[in-house]
């Protein structure tokens, strides 16, 4: 299984040459590679391990159960500050990643005890999602509005409240609202393609 994505590997322009390397470390464990979400998904027993990401500035490795990782030496970061449970590890050249391969393989086989045990994140209550008033404003003024938000699921209302709320200035936030309305309309989240 794992040759099927050796095309997505020769054909990566950027942090290619680290893909490949942590690939390789990857394959050495008794991990499944797959392609999911367009990135390489390595998983066990059927679950999701760990995702290999490449960004405009790094490259990295997403564990996503990394809050329950095993991490001495500090070097697993949470993705955003609403993060419970992913926890990802970044690198920036082939010399970082041989230099922290010993850490990185002790991360790995820890996700892979994770899984195996069936750990679950317990993943804290969230506070009541407060909607700006620049939402509640369109919601008020068009119920179609109102219905294909209170339509969404709480992982997409959750993001949007966030994303519209992160804004400091109403007027921002009000052209936040405007501009995903149609992706609202229809039912997706900001992320959804």
């Amino acid at each position: 299984m794992q040759m099927r994505l050796d095309p997505y590997f020769d054909k990566a322009k950027t942090w290619a040459e680290e893909r490949r390397r942590l690939r390789a470390i990857l394959l050495e464990f008794p991990l499944t590679e797959e392609l999911k979400w367009r990135q390489p998904c390595y998983t066990h027993d059927g679950a999701n391990v760990v995702i290999l990401y490449a960004m405009k500035d790094c490259v990295g490795l997403g564990f996503l159960k990394g809050a329950l990782i095993d991490d001495p030496a500090g070097v697993l970061v949470a993705p955003g500050k609403n993060s419970q449970a992913a926890r990802q590890i970044r690198f920036r050249s082939l010399g970082e990643i041989d230099k922290k391969e010993p850490v990185l393989r002790a991360i790995i086989d820890s996700a892979i005890a994770v899984q195996k045990a069936g750990l679950k994140v317990d993943f804290k209550a969230r506070r009541a999602l407060v909607y700006p008033d620049e939402l509640r404003a369109k919601m008020d003024a068009d119920p179609d509005f109102k219905a294909a938000f209170e339509a969404l699921t709480p992982g997409r209302q959750r993001g949007y409240v966030l994303h519209i709320s992160d804004a400091k200035q109403s007027a921002t936030r009000a052209r936040r609202v405007e501009r995903h309305a149609p992706r609202i309309f229809a039912g997706k989240g900001m992320h959804d393609r």
